[in-house]
């Protein structure tokens, strides 16, 4: 893996590298409009003072470095402005951020979110299943951190792969409260003292998480605070691209090797389960005109409670209603709403068959003539 320098004049798009310098000033160097997905792990601005000690007297290995302290709230605060206002121009129309933090500056970076024009979509409690104990007792175990997930502004089309997270969470509607555990064991990094690597490197579970829910294979993954590479080292595995900008050389050192390591899974291995609403759209209407329903067949319900005809321009009749096969159907239950394709079947040799049938056959014919969503 190559690691790239920040010259003073813009350079190309360095996919799948690590830029060495300030992350400001190379998210200003880089072309406008070309990333489709920024995930953010800024400074915390900790405000630590002095050591922290377990209560055997040992020290917690606690975030003091250099790059997480600010003269002031004020200084911070102008960072973040900073940061957050060349990272919006680095995203594509449709693109999105990830930032995670701590009661500590999570507030402070969402509010300038919205003053930038960001909108945010959603804040993820990520709650780890193992957090550090309160040593000092004076305070409530900090068993969780923040995300705000938003896109570039409010008309943006950003993507979210809801089949896809929805299948990764056992087939049920993920929640924007996510159970982790903390980067421990093989997967944390060690120095050559065998000490960590970085303080706050995040799991790979967490980004797997954010990559799968908000990119599609190909997207380009921007993380300006890169660290030991966590961010990119997912990416790659999961077919994405990634640039990562990091002005420790000691953590891109890290990363480099990291990354050299990960191998990118199998072309099979990559396809997710796709949104119903990205499938090519049938009327019902389209059903008729083909003769795969005849004017005037009976359609019956779920359970068979009801019987309607069918229409020659497509609508259904009875029981002295008259619509589409939604509105029909919507109207006989009693309901705010009806999925007819689901809800209504036709007779096939004394079986009851729905619908849906029809259309995933005409789908099936649209795809394989490279027909595209209407």
């Amino acid at each position: 893996m190559a690691i790239k320098t920040k010259t003073a004049e813009a350079f190309a798009l360095p996919l799948n590298q690590i830029v060495a310098g300030d992350c400001i000033e190379v998210m200003n160097a880089l072309p406008a409009g070309s990333v489709d997905l920024i995930f953010a792990d800024p400074p915390y601005n900790l405000q630590l003072k002095g050591d922290l000690h377990r209560p055997d007297n040992s020290k917690v290995d606690a975030v003091d470095d250099h790059w997480d302290q600010f003269s002031s709230f004020a200084a911070y605060d102008t960072f973040t402005k900073a940061w957050l206002a060349a990272a919006k121009r680095l995203l594509k129309p449709n693109g999105a951020i990830w930032v995670i933090g701590s009661y500590h500056n999570i507030f402070r970076v969402g509010a300038a979110l919205q003053d930038q024009g960001f909108w945010v979509l959603n804040d993820v409690v990520w709650r780890k299943s193992n957090p550090m104990p309160n040593f000092r007792g004076k305070r409530l175990t900090n068993a969780h951190e923040t995300l705000i997930w938003a896109s570039r502004d409010e008309n943006a089309k950003y993507t979210f792969n809801y089949e896809a997270l929805k299948e990764l969470n056992d087939g049920v509607q993920m929640r924007s409260d996510w159970v982790l555990p903390l980067c421990t064991g093989h997967e944390r990094l060690k120095d050559e003292n065998g000490d960590k690597a970085h303080p706050t490197q995040k799991p790979e579970s967490l980004l797997h998480r954010v990559i799968m829910a908000t990119t599609n294979v190909g997207d380009v993954i921007l993380d300006p605070f890169f660290g030991t590479g966590t961010t990119g080292a997912v990416a790659k595995m999961l077919g994405r691209d990634f640039i990562g900008i990091e002005r420790e050389e000691a953590y891109r050192k890290a990363a480099t090797q990291r990354i050299d390591r990960v191998r990118r899974f199998d072309a099979s291995a990559l396809e997710t389960t796709g949104s119903k609403r990205s499938e090519p759209r049938v009327p019902f209407g389209q059903v008729v005109e083909r003769g795969m329903l005849r004017p005037g067949e009976e359609l019956f319900s779920i359970g068979n409670r009801f019987k309607v005809k069918v229409r020659a321009d497509g609508t259904l009749i009875g029981n002295d209603v008259k619509g589409s096969i939604h509105q029909v159907g919507a109207a006989l239950e009693g309901a705010p709403s009806c999925n007819g394709w689901t809800y209504w079947h036709f007779k096939r040799d004394g079986k009851m068959v729905p619908i849906d049938l029809l259309r995933q056959q005409i789908r099936a014919e649209m795809e394989a003539d490279g027909a595209k969503p209407h």
